[in-house]
């Protein structure tokens, strides 16, 4: 082995001991997943799927929640991206064609737009008031 081989070598291992080591779960068989929220480093903070039928709401590698409400479970996941950026933050949040779709069309059966919902979410959340209606504009 040559003296250069083995100095790339040690500085190859070098640089693997500083990378964060990042686990990857691989998804469940039945999961889909729809949505997630990243940090600046690329951790999952949390995420939607869909499993057997029903959306679920997963935080820190766990589900946490499940709902028949995809427009609830979407807001609930935009709002905490929110309170991270306020927090000084960086996150990123993605989401999938499907679960907006969802989302979107769930909020029409109620007569209001998706971020008519949000809003309306966003204003129970905050009061704590579960049976308020959409806010006027």
């Amino acid at each position: 082995m040559s003296i250069r081989s083995k100095a790339k070598r040690d500085a190859r291992r070098k640089q693997q001991s500083r990378a964060p080591q990042r686990i990857v779960v691989a998804p469940r068989p039945g999961v889909e997943a729809h949505a997630d929220l990243r940090d600046e480093a690329g951790e999952l903070l949390g995420g939607i799927a869909r499993r057997e039928g029903e959306w679920v709401l997963g935080l820190d590698g766990r589900i946490v929640g499940g709902s028949e409400s995809p427009a609830t479970l979407l807001a609930m996941l935009r709002r905490a991206a929110t309170m991270q950026r306020e927090a000084g933050r960086e996150v990123r949040l993605k989401f999938s064609d499907a679960l907006r779709t969802a989302a979107d069309e769930e909020a029409r059966a109620q007569g209001l737009s998706f971020e008519e919902f949000e809003a309306q979410l966003d204003h129970r959340l905050r009061t704590g008031d579960a049976d308020a209606t959409p806010l006027a504009h």
